[in-house]
């Protein structure tokens, strides 16, 4: 049972429209905080709060080049997760 708990506590973390969008961006790719921020019209700070809850449950990891933090996904299987979840939603809808 502390499997399926487990698997409870790590869908929580898409129960977010900001954190799906910012999983959204990384589908193309690494990106820098800034650029998350700008693309989504977001504070940077706003960004980097849910950019830190994203690591802290191992969606995506940092990468720093100089002042610059950028962030991609962790590893394929998330973005197989975000795919999975919008096929279904489309095919639901019909499209």
């Amino acid at each position: 049972m502390d499997v399926l708990f487990e698997l409870s506590e790590f869908f929580k973390f898409f129960g977010d429209t900001t954190r799906i969008r910012i999983i959204h961006l990384m589908l193309s790719g690494e990106i820098s905080v800034n650029d998350i921020a700008e693309k989504l019209n977001l504070e940077q700070s706003v960004v980097s709060h849910q950019l830190r809850i994203l690591r802290t449950a191992n969606l995506v990891k940092p990468r720093r080049d100089g002042r610059k933090m950028f962030y991609s996904l962790d590893d394929e299987h998330i973005g197989l997760i975000f795919n999975t979840g919008l096929t279904h939603i489309l095919h639901k809808k019909g499209k």
